[in-house]
């Protein structure tokens, strides 16, 4: 299958030995925005490196818009924004004079990076710090003008590293919000994360990857419904009673389920939409007043967790 990123055979073997990538095979498709998933040291750095030329390669190749990184990186990368690592910039620029030496260096006129700038710095929420010098910035408004960087010259691929690694928690979802309008654009993305919540809620595709093999790769949705037992999270009105806990057990469906505070739990549970329907009509036939009745998000981490258990 054709796309606007194309991994093919891509092996990075360190001095010692060390396969931070082994054998990986991965196409991105036109407009997805791929979740490249996986721990630290799993090899997504690796091969972000390796796909922004910043890093040799051992073996096979990257393509973006068919043209080979290895053989030509500087066509290839001519169409890509990214953002790899901590963005550091010069701390004595402001946002907009950042951006207007960033563009020129991409060939871009001045009438073009002031305009599609200030429509930027209004995505990423930097309007009213445009008159301030970078280096007062905290790191995650400095992440923000990095993303703001990489779409400024209207790249059709845009790669990612972590980006929200290292942020705080306001820092993390200013970003994501963020990476959310990226799927507004016509623009393909490939982002690295080990968190996989965050990848469940901003990307449509998602590769697994350990120890530099790919684990599985599909469309998120896909992915999920892979996972037989989900997790859900239940809140009551009125408190929580043992009596209550045998025929909770009994439920059909229900595998485990664990307390989580004095008036709410969380139910192990094997079965879809229509048998979670009938879930929770049981409980409140048991006289429990739901008051909150919702999916924790983690089918994603419960199928990792399994390809990890099987690929040892």
């Amino acid at each position: 299958m054709d796309g606007p990123i194309r991994i093919q055979g891509l092996t990075k073997v360190y001095a010692g030995g060390f396969r931070a990538v082994d054998n990986l095979d991965l196409t991105v498709p036109k407009r997805a925005f791929m979740g490249f998933l996986g721990p630290n040291g799993a090899g997504k750095t690796t091969t972000i490196k390796i796909a922004t030329n910043m890093l040799s390669v051992t073996s096979g190749e990257i393509f973006i818009n068919d043209i080979s990184v290895m053989k030509d990186p500087k066509t290839a990368l001519a169409d890509v924004g990214a953002v790899v690592e901590t963005p550091e910039f010069y701390p004595y620029l402001t946002p907009m004079e950042t951006l207007q030496y960033l563009g020129a260096l991409r060939g871009m006129t001045a009438t073009e990076i002031t305009n599609r700038g200030r429509d930027l710095l209004d995505m990423v929420k930097l309007t009213e710090w445009k008159e301030q010098r970078v280096g007062k910035f905290s790191k995650g408004m400095k992440q923000r003008l990095a993303i703001a960087q990489a779409l400024l010259p209207e790249p059709s691929v845009i790669i990612l590293d972590e980006p929200t690694s290292g942020l705080d928690p306001r820092g993390m979802v200013e970003v994501r919000d963020i990476l959310k309008q990226l799927h507004t654009m016509d623009v393909t993305v490939l982002m690295s994360s080990h968190l996989l919540n965050e990848v469940q809620e901003v990307c449509t595709d998602v590769t697994l990857i350990n120890r530099g093999k790919m684990l599985r790769s599909g469309s998120v949705a896909s992915l999920i419904n892979e996972v037989q037992a989900r997790k859900i999270d239940v809140r009551t009105l009125n408190p929580l009673t043992q009596d209550k806990f045998p025929a909770m057990r009994t439920i059909p469906g229900v595998t485990n389920f664990y307390v989580t505070g004095d008036q709410s739990f969380t139910v192990d549970f094997e079965g879809e939409e229509p048998a979670q329907a009938a879930l929770l009509a049981q409980l409140q036939s048991m006289g429990l007043k739901v008051v909150s009745f919702k999916e924790s998000g983690l089918a994603l981490e419960s199928l990792y967790m399994s390809l990890i258990m099987d690929s040892r």
